[in-house]
């Protein structure tokens, strides 16, 4: 019995890689969820460059309603 509880436990999930789409284990990777050294690099220089953006709400639409109270 003991032996399949440890089989039970060795079980490690497996995610893609966001940037090379390889096949990496989550539990105990220094780099998850990338999959080496390598490949965050590469994302962190994306965000760097500004290739990824985090969209933001228009700030015109509140400046203008808060002019319409005075």
């Amino acid at each position: 019995m003991s032996s399949q509880s440890n089989k039970q436990q060795k079980v490690r999930t497996v995610i893609k890689c966001p940037t090379c789409q390889q096949p990496t284990v989550w539990q105990d990777n220094p780099y998850r969820p990338f999959c080496s050294r390598r490949c965050r690099m590469l994302d962190l220089g994306c965000w760097v460059d500004e290739e990824y953006r985090v969209p933001a709400e228009d700030q015109t639409g509140k400046d203008e309603s808060s002019e319409n109270i005075e």
